[in-house]
């Protein structure tokens, strides 16, 4: 009889780490474009604080998709969509913190006159960032669902789940 394999090894800590920064960064961009559009300091905060914590949480998922990496590339068809995902996370990352830096000058009073230059550069960096992270998760679905990284495949009479 085949044993399961341990749910908590390396490469299941990429797919734990990645979805709530993925949620947070999304609704930033659009609670601080609301913000922007409606002028409203509440939305533009929320915005801010979900920028700020999503970005964070994007370089984990950067670091756990690193180390699930090592270990998926080896069972892969088509490691080329690997490597491609690799890169746009980098990119969501980056977009990411170079709007949270603009944010955090934009938070600076002595740059009240370039105040909203700032927000609407950050703004864009945030809107580019997003369209980047829905390509950068359909790379990660076709890796899942087309190549079944990081998935164990049972057996085809599935005795590891029996008694």
């Amino acid at each position: 009889m085949t044993e399961l394999p341990n749910f908590w090894r390396t490469e299941i800590w990429h797919p734990l780490a990645v979805h709530l920064p993925l949620v947070l960064l999304i609704f930033s961009t659009l609670f601080s474009l609301l913000g922007l559009i409606i002028k409203s300091n509440m939305w533009s905060t929320v915005g801010r604080v979900f920028l700020f914590i999503g970005t964070a949480g994007a370089w984990v998922s950067i670091y756990t998709g690193k180390l699930a990496d090592a270990i998926v590339v080896r069972g892969l068809c088509d490691p080329t969509v690997l490597e491609a995902h690799e890169h746009a996370a980098y990119w969501v990352g980056s977009l990411f913190t170079g709007a949270s830096l603009l944010a955090l000058l934009g938070l600076n009073g002595k740059l009240l006159k370039i105040r909203s230059v700032l927000s609407v550069v950050m703004i864009i960096c945030m809107l580019i960032g997003s369209a980047v992270l829905v390509r950068t998760g359909h790379l990660g679905a076709q890796l899942v669902y087309q190549q079944a990284a990081g998935v164990y495949t049972p057996s085809a009479d599935c005795n590891e789940f029996s008694e």
